[in-house]
């Protein structure tokens, strides 16, 4: 048997077998394991991690349209590198790193169906997190976390919409945002596309240098393209025009391993988030079998700006 057909099978188990989160069509959200496989006509497209996690749900697993995953999750030279994830600072409580104190955002609920609003081709869900200080049960933030997947068959490529709406909770005038040049959503990739491949976005601009070979570049999009497991691949993260401080500042390294993150650049430039104002964040996250030059993704970029309605509704 095939490792091919060995992981459809294991998808259609899980697909018959655990809990379905409501969805249309032939798009389905299984929650099994403490952990949301969202699936479409059969395949799984995404896993999401989201309890029995010890500090932020996740994304753990992505596909392209073929089946490759290009997510690394958790390796030994940083554990607290978790796939797909998003984090900063809130209040000086840093919830990136995963030692010395870090913050926890915990995951709260999946609202009913009636809040998801999904489309007969996307899948998706939404979910309720509160980001919490190391020894504290008073919330921070909340947050409103939306993740939207299309279905391959409709762009060509996966296609990942992820917003995160933060709000100051009751009683709290304001958060202060700040972090590290690499906070933001941030992206580890495969370890055989570490050292093979290479960056660039929508200016063609290098950006700042920050140190080693770490650099932050200012664009609407920045892509990665490299080698999974000896297949070509292209990965690209786009910002919206909505988004507070567009176009997004890049971060990208290439050595001892790749990596790439969309920051609000709050290493320079810390921000507040004030009471009854929500911090509303909206990126996409494409994947394509093979190389795509920067005229794809700029037509990917725009097909991603013309599907606006997002997953949560807001």
């Amino acid at each position: 048997m095939t490792a091919e057909r060995c992981i459809l099978l294991i998808a259609a188990s899980m697909l018959m077998n655990a809990a379905a989160v409501p969805a249309q069509g032939q798009t389905t959200v299984v929650d099994a394991n403490s952990q949301l496989t969202l699936g479409m006509d059969g395949r799984a497209l995404a896993e999401y991690r989201y309890t029995g996690v010890p500090y932020k749900p996740y994304v753990s697993v992505f596909r392209t349209p073929a089946g490759i995953n290009v997510l690394r999750d958790a390796p030994h030279d940083h554990l607290h590198h978790h796939a797909l994830m998003f984090a900063i600072a809130v209040d000086g409580v840093d919830f990136w790193q995963e030692g010395n104190a870090p913050g926890r955002q915990v995951h709260r609920e999946f609202p009913d169906s009636g809040d998801m609003n999904p489309r007969q081709e996307t899948v998706g869900f939404v979910e309720r997190l509160d980001w919490l200080g190391p020894e504290s049960e008073t919330p921070l933030l909340h947050e409103k976390r939306s993740v939207e997947i299309f279905d391959p068959k409709t762009f060509g490529a996966s296609v990942m919409t992820w917003e995160t709406e933060l709000t100051v909770p009751e009683g709290k005038e304001s958060a202060a945002l700040t972090g590290s040049h690499y906070f933001g959503l941030g992206m580890r990739f495969l370890e055989s596309m570490d050292n093979a491949g290479a960056f660039f976005n929508a200016d063609n601009a290098q950006g700042d240098w920050v140190r080693g070979d770490e650099y932050v570049a200012r664009s609407r999009w920045c892509a990665y393209t490299s080698m999974a497991d000896g297949k070509p691949v292209t990965v690209a993260m786009f910002d919206s025009p909505d988004n507070p401080r567009h176009p997004a500042w890049w971060f990208t390294m290439s050595t001892p391993f790749d990596y790439l993150s969309a920051t609000l650049n709050l290493y320079r430039e810390p921000m507040e988030v004030k009471a009854g104002t929500p911090l509303r964040l909206r990126y996409g996250v494409v994947l394509w079998d093979g190389h795509t030059d920067a005229a794809g993704i700029e037509e990917m970029y725009r097909k991603w700006l013309a599907a606006r309605e997002p997953a949560g509704n807001h």
